[in-house]
């Protein structure tokens, strides 16, 4: 069992590996013969007077230091938002620090240098580099005009807490906000922009990653009110807020964001640098390796946390009995951003509230050869200092030697404690990307 523990944890490294950002632009993103060079487009920087940087997210300092490293004294200067994490330098670049996940004042501070630095230095003859990663929509909090910061605020921890997707969050949002939802592309003068981005969410929706600031945005106002009635949330929501939201829906506001066709759009051109999908691909890579097949299940999981314990459960009890869908020794992964909806006032997250359904519905297990583990590869999961936790054959007499009620855990959602107690957290730290989970399920022989 220590064995599996050990190549767990070997694999689920290599998938943080690949997602790191500074290796990643710099395997995108080259620079020959004074052209750009990204995907099968080059940009002759013969034809631009300036070339600037900006970018906001967890990643979005390591993505910088790598433009820095391809582009050397072509880069004029630039603007970069991180959250709040020890001072990071990076050559040529400011850098800005704002609150993840909460958004603050430093991120409204933040929001309004950037707009000031495009509208004064960048313009239509300049390259616009923009990078961007998870985390980017809460480090640029720029409500609209007729909302505060707190009820947007108020606004996104309600969504949060009522199990509405990372897509219905973002789509409310970009409503809100002055550079979200392709809005940022008002700001830029004109300029030629290229935007890199390291995916945080399922599918890689362009529009959805950081909330699109340089997308079009295919969701509407009415799409906004649908979310709020989904969930049953109207009369939870900021009053500023719905009647906004509403108003803007009536057309009485000319607010909308950016949509299919827009002039600003033609000078823009966006590029995925690093996604879910590859780093499981590394994972994958790494428990061949190490003499386990793979086999990826989706990079796109979403849906109830505890539904995809269970999923995993039922797999990996029919691979143990029957073989099927493929033999031991074997390790089953996936990708995505499941949810919780919380009604409980424990601590903890969705990797490790994925990791206490897999441990519950496991418990009577005897001597099977399995550890099911989830993590978050930006390094935290929910408001906790964990990326995640691990449930191996050997937590289940820990747990009943220390009395732990696994029900009574999930019932509070508290996985955090339930996992602390059996030092069977999974601590990273930061990790400077942000790709959204990894869940595993390792399977032995006995």
């Amino acid at each position: 069992m220590n064995d599996l523990k050990s190549d767990l944890k070997s694999i689920y490294k290599s998938a943080l590996k690949a997602a790191d950002p500074y290796s990643s632009v710099l395997a995108k993103v080259r620079l020959k013969n004074n052209h750009l060079e990204i995907g099968e487009r080059s940009y002759s920087l013969e034809k631009y007077k300036t070339v600037h940087v900006v970018g906001a997210g967890k990643a979005s300092a390591e993505m910088g230091r790598a433009i820095v490293r391809i582009l050397g004294g072509r880069l004029q200067k630039g603007l970069i938002v991180v959250r709040d994490l020890p001072r990071q330098d990076v050559p040529l670049m400011k850098i800005l620090q704002a609150g993840h996940p909460e958004p603050d004042n430093r991120g409204l501070i933040a929001s309004q240098s950037l707009i000031h630095y495009l509208q004064s230095n960048v313009s239509k003859h300049d390259l616009l580099l923009v990078l961007l990663s998870g985390g980017a929509s809460a480090l640029l909090p720029s409500p609209v005009e007729k909302i505060s910061l707190d009820d947007k605020k108020a606004t996104t921890k309600i969504l949060l807490s009522c199990g509405a997707t990372i897509y219905e969050i973002n789509t409310i949002r970009k409503h809100l906000s002055r550079l979200k939802g392709g809005r940022f592309l008002n700001y830029v003068g004109g300029a030629t922009v290229i935007t890199l981005i390291i995916s945080d969410v399922v599918g890689n929706d362009l529009s959805t990653i950081a909330s699109g600031p340089t997308s079009h945005d295919p969701s509407t106002f009415s799409d906004c009110l649908e979310v709020l009635d989904r969930y049953q949330i109207r009369d939870q929501i900021p009053k500023s807020v719905l009647s906004f939201l509403r108003d803007s829906a009536r057309g009485k506001i000319d607010v909308d964001t950016l949509k299919v066709g827009s002039p600003a759009l033609e000078k823009t051109f966006n590029y995925l640098v690093s996604t879910n999908q590859a780093s499981l691909q590394a994972a994958a890579k790494k428990a061949g390796s190490l003499g386990y097949k793979p086999m990826i299940i989706s990079s796109s999981i979403q849906g109830n946390t505890s539904d995809l314990a269970s999923f995993y459960v039922s797999i990996a009890r029919e691979i143990l009995a029957t073989g099927h869908p493929l033999p031991a020794p074997c390790c089953l992964l996936s990708g995505g951003e499941t949810t919780v909806k919380v009604v409980g006032d424990g601590r903890g997250g969705r990797n490790q509230e994925f990791a206490l359904s897999c441990f519950h519905q496991t418990q009577n297990w005897k001597n099977q050869s399995v550890v099911f583990a989830a993590i978050g590869s930006d390094g935290s999961d929910g408001p906790t200092d964990a990326a995640g936790a691990i449930v191996s054959n050997d937590s289940r007499p820990r747990a009943k030697k220390l009395g732990l009620d696994s029900s009574d855990y999930l019932r509070r959602n508290d996985s955090y404690t339930f996992f602390q107690k059996l030092d069977d957290l999974i601590r990273t730290g930061p990790t400077g990307t942000n790709v959204m989970d990894f869940h595993f399920a390792l399977i032995g022989t006995d």
